[in-house]
């Protein structure tokens, strides 16, 4: 199969995944780039995350508009848009409304990695108040500039919080922006459920960049947890075999929309 219906076959998955996994219901949604043309993206037409299959798929432009498709799509679209365009480091995109990761979208007390599965959400996690800069809405990222101001709050990072919503999540692999949006309503029940009974005590910058330092998407343990979910999804004999998933040696693969032009 080549890259792109690889791709496509695990977006489909992804969204099985993120559904069966609580992190998504009827809404929510998750995007990859487009391997071939990195200003284009790929994301389910208008529907609930369960129910997607290949032919729901519509690829969409810089700006967040269906590329020749009539159907109707999401209309949170933007936030995937604006993510790709400020960060050419993300393959994948997830929005989702994770009720344990709303609390901290309304206190003062910032969510953080607590937990070693945890670690992939960086240090302290912004939040995006889409009030600040575009007044009362109805909180819903509906155009580009909103869209660019999430990003924005997102900065280098890999998750944002949007308050009274939800939050973005962006990462190098759809495998990787899985796994951080399974383990971070995980990582924020761990910490609210902390702070019922004490101050608790956060993953250390050395402890984050140790295991970030010793993760690869592909390897035979992150692979255990993307055939565990797949197949809890009932969609396991989607997945095909690791290698497939893994054609080059990760430590020297530059992302395709990164290399130079040949001369």
């Amino acid at each position: 199969m080549s890259q792109l219906n690889d791709l496509l076959r695990d977006l489909v998955v992804a969204n099985r995944i993120l559904s069966n996994e609580d992190i998504v219901d009827a809404y929510g949604h998750i995007s990859v780039r487009h391997p071939d043309n990195p200003k284009h993206f790929f994301m389910s037409r208008s529907l609930a995350p369960e129910l997607v299959n290949r032919h729901d798929l519509i690829e969409f432009d810089q700006q967040g508009e269906p590329v020749k498709d009539k159907r109707q799509p999401y209309l949170e679209r933007f936030i995937h848009a604006a993510i790709f365009e400020a960060r050419p480091d993300v393959t994948a995109v997830v929005h989702a409304h994770a009720e344990d990761t709303l609390p901290f979208g309304l206190i003062k007390t910032p969510l953080q990695p607590m937990i070693h599965s945890g670690s992939f959400i960086g240090g302290k996690v912004p939040v995006w108040d889409i009030r600040k800069k575009f007044g009362d809405t109805n909180l819903l990222v509906t155009n580009m500039a909103q869209g660019r101001d999430l990003a924005k709050c997102m900065g280098k990072g890999n998750v944002a919080l949007m308050r009274g919503h939800g939050f973005a999540s962006a990462a190098r692999s759809i495998i990787e922006v899985v796994r951080l949006s399974v383990y971070l309503p995980r990582n924020a029940r761990i910490q609210m459920a902390a702070m019922q009974v004490g101050k608790p005590i956060p993953l250390s910058k050395g402890e984050i960049a140790a295991r970030a330092a010793g993760y690869r998407p592909h390897a035979p343990e992150t692979w255990r947890a993307w055939e565990y979910w797949a197949n809890r999804a009932g969609c396991g004999d989607m997945i095909g075999e690791p290698h497939a998933h893994a054609p080059e040696d990760e430590s020297k693969r530059v992302p395709k929309h990164d290399r130079k032009p040949k001369r």
